[in-house]
């Protein structure tokens, strides 16, 4: 399965820009979100290939975000990378106990967001 449409989840603009030209010059689909929140419900909606999210947001965190996405079925075996400033070991354990598939310490180089796209193909 080709990853075609991906969903972005950050609050901040300036990085949601940032991946979203990643993404796009990839040749994605890109939907995009400001919150945990918005994330699941977009998700529910658009069905994308691959989540990146982040996990410092208003409303819900992404790993709450991540935990609902993971125990729904309509969204479960999409796989979610987080991609946050979050850097320590306990952050990178529980990201996977919520289910995160992978994760991308910003700040990120292209290739680090490219890679994780061609690891879920």
């Amino acid at each position: 399965m080709a990853i075609r449409k991906v969903l972005l989840v950050d609050d901040s603009t300036t990085d949601l820009v940032n991946i979203k030209n990643i993404v796009t010059e990839a040749g994605c689909i890109v939907v995009t979100a400001t919150s945990g929140k918005e994330a699941v419900d977009k998700a529910k909606v658009e069905r994308p290939d691959l989540i990146f999210m982040d996990i410092i947001m208003p409303e819900m965190d992404g790993y709450a975000a991540c935990r609902l996405l993971s125990n729904e079925s309509g969204t479960k075996d999409i796989p979610i990378v987080f991609v946050t400033s979050k850097n320590q070991k306990a952050d990178r354990l529980w990201a996977q106990m919520q289910g995160g598939k992978a994760f991308v310490t910003k700040p990120y180089a292209a290739d680090a967001i490219v890679d994780q796209m061609k690891a879920f193909l």
